[in-house]
């Protein structure tokens, strides 16, 4: 397979993981151990709300990535944005997490799958071809 068709399969692979997790499970709250996780946080009088923003910015998110606008940056701010939500939640409330303190190691998964497709083989589509 060429790097070009894995790249545009896992940008929305990506994208999917992205919009499914803000619309289905923050926003229609169809998975509400995410609100849980907030109100663990945050406490509960502000959860729902704060959810529902949460996933909003991951539907943001997801349009970002497919925009394919300023991709290197936006494959940064995933990365960042990954690992400061994954280490809030293993020290904040393990329990709460789908498999616990592995969530780690399956964040880690995904920041490597966004790092992959960015800065591996995504090529430079801008770059000027010789005249």
């Amino acid at each position: 397979m060429k790097k070009q068709n894995l790249n545009g399969i896992l940008t929305v692979f990506i994208a999917t993981v992205w919009l499914v997790n803000g619309l289905l499970a923050k926003v229609f709250g169809l998975v509400p151990r995410h609100q849980q996780i907030v109100a663990e946080i945050i406490g509960q009088e502000y959860s729902r709300m704060f959810t529902i923003i949460i996933g909003i910015a991951e539907i943001i998110m997801a349009l970002w990535v497919l925009s394919k606008v300023k991709p290197r940056m936006n494959a940064i701010v995933q990365i960042i944005i990954i690992s400061i939500m994954n280490i809030l939640e293993f020290i904040l409330v393990p329990d709460l997490l789908l498999w616990g303190k592995m969530n780690s190691f399956f964040a880690l998964l995904f920041i490597c799958l966004v790092w992959f497709n960015e800065f591996n083989l995504r090529t430079n589509r801008t770059a000027k071809t010789s005249q």
